[in-house]
């Protein structure tokens, strides 16, 4: 058994910061890709960034330049750091990984989702 657990999530004004945080926990060997998704009301779930094991990362082109993914693997957590956030970022954000199990299973897992309004 594994699972995600994202944290962070809250209300903030344009151009007002926040960090998100996906911890993993369970029967973990290791973690593959680990990603960040959001999806607003009415909307598909989209890709908002993609890290690597080794770190290499992926943004979506509308928050390039105002967020950051990063990892911790020795805590089995990955963060989203946002920045000059914008209405149009208002969503429930998700955190999705690759996990491998010790028992050498692949999990795509995730998580339970915390929303985040951007709102004047």
């Amino acid at each position: 058994q594994v699972r995600l657990v994202e944290s962070g999530g809250g209300v903030v004004q344009p151009g007002g910061s926040l960090r998100l945080s996906c911890a993993a926990s369970g029967s973990i060997f290791k973690i593959n890709d680990m990603g960040w998704y959001r999806q607003a009301p009415g909307k598909e779930r989209e890709l908002v960034a993609t890290i690597t094991s080794g770190g290499i990362t992926n943004y979506q082109d509308s928050v390039k330049g105002r967020f950051t993914v990063s990892r911790d693997n020795a805590k089995n957590t990955a963060y989203l750091q946002m920045n000059s956030l914008k209405p149009e970022d208002t969503a429930v954000y998700y955190c999705n990984a690759a996990i491998i199990t010790t028992t050498f299973r692949t999990l795509n897992t995730w998580g339970q989702g915390t929303l985040v309004t951007v709102s004047s």
